[in-house]
């Protein structure tokens, strides 16, 4: 009996340690949190769950989304002869809603849609679309939409076209009495530049009749090209196979330590006690990941590029923290050097991990909550002066209050 007993002992000890030691993500299934966002009104039941008993508060699985809009149903305007041109700019960010906004001016006026090219920052930057996103990914998802063509006559490229600024989401209102006319009066050929202000925000647009199409040209007609695509792939996987004891999860944070010293950014840290502090450095991001739950061990992915000493404080805390340099291919370095495609790296990156948190306010953080809520990646916590050390109330007001125009899009 003596002998049977010390058996069952040791028994009993090596399940301890297996499951405490061994395997540290083992966790009773009744300690499970369940979370409910706020103001978040939801009918799918258990589609917001947290596991924060141990690594963190991560969604146990992401939500099943799929296009509210039915293309079948899309009945083109009467083509008239005249094309649409226009270029992306200012990053990944701005593409979306400025093809949405050629897409509503050509299917209005009945134009064929020319294929943007892009360009960056610098005065003469610029590509061909191909460099950047999938050609036969665009025009496909706009057929029954908009006539798009890839090679408009040369005579009309090289045109001094008339070039016309138009709003951020612009209005079938706007484009008649704006635009209509001069296309009229000009050979039928124009090109448009969307200018974004202050009050240009996704979040607060209300889905209509005519949003339909902009919620396809917005969040289904742009995706990397096949070779940009699969280095993005190539280093989400790299980052889940670092972050084996958080089951192949991690965070990505955009952080560019530059922004920090954005006029936006300043304002805010130099305003005291009567606004909240909305810029956080490396130091206080990493005190804020701890602060809701996140271990040591938790994979964190940055936008930041190369390395600067101010993200130590960060590094310190959470030593699996990347950047795109030090989880990127060499030999792919040298083919994607430029800012245009580095950007679009940080952008898809951050829209495919389990967690995203924005160190500051931008048009950037807003884009990827789209392109996350497109994804059923909602999981998004924003960076506050609170007391609390529960995630749930730092879920990104975008989510909790379902105020981002992607959630009229995607159902």
């Amino acid at each position: 009996m003596a002998a049977f007993l010390t058996f069952s002992m040791f028994a009993m000890l090596g399940n301890m340690i297996k499951r405490d030691h061994i395997d540290p993500l083992w966790e009773p299934e009744q300690e499970t949190t369940i979370v409910q966002y706020g103001m978040l009104k939801n009918s799918k039941p258990g589609m917001h769950k947290l596991s924060e008993a141990n690594y963190g508060p991560w969604k146990e699985h992401d939500e099943i989304v799929k296009p509210c809009s039915k293309k079948t149903l899309f009945k083109g305007k009467e083509q008239v002869n005249g094309y649409i041109f226009f270029s992306l700019t200012h990053g990944p960010e701005y593409h979306a809603s400025q093809v949405a906004n050629a897409v509503a001016v050509a299917r209005y006026l009945g134009a064929t849609l020319a294929i943007p090219d892009v360009r960056g920052t610098e005065l003469g930057d610029k590509r061909n679309f191909e460099e950047l996103y999938d050609v036969e990914k665009f025009t496909k998802t706009l057929t029954g939409v908009v006539r798009v063509e890839k090679t408009p006559p040369q005579e009309i490229s090289k045109e001094r076209l008339p070039i016309i600024k138009v709003p951020y989401m612009v209005s079938e209102e706007y484009i008649s009495s704006n635009i209509k006319p001069i296309f009229k009066n000009k050979r039928r050929n124009l090109k448009i530049v969307t200018y974004f202000d202050n009050n240009s925000s996704p979040h607060d647009k209300i889905i209509n009749r005519e949003s339909d199409y902009q919620c396809l040209a917005m969040y289904e007609s742009l995706k990397p090209q096949k070779e940009l695509q699969e280095l993005i792939d190539s280093m989400v996987g790299t980052l889940r196979s670092m972050s084996k004891k958080t089951n192949g999860r991690f965070v990505s944070v955009d952080l560019r330590v530059e922004m920090l010293t954005e006029t936006s950014c300043s304002k805010l840290l130099e305003s005291g006690g009567s606004n909240k502090r909305w810029c956080y450095n490396g130091e206080k991001i990493g005190e804020f990941l701890k602060k809701i739950g996140f271990q040591e061990d938790t994979t964190v992915y940055l936008t930041q590029t190369g390395w600067d000493t101010s993200l130590n404080a960060l590094r310190n805390v959470f030593p699996n923290t990347f950047t795109k340099d030090a989880i990127m291919p060499a030999d792919e370095k040298a083919k994607f050097t430029d800012a245009e495609s580095r950007k679009t790296i940080d952008f898809y990156v951050c829209a495919q991990g389990d967690v995203f948190v924005p160190a500051y306010p931008s048009r950037f953080y807003e884009a990827v909550v789209g392109e996350r809520i497109g994804l059923g990646k909602t999981q998004i916590f924003v960076p506050a002066e609170k007391d609390s050390d529960s995630a749930t109330d730092y879920v990104s007001p975008y989510v909790a209050n379902r105020s981002h125009f992607a959630h009229s899009c995607f159902c």
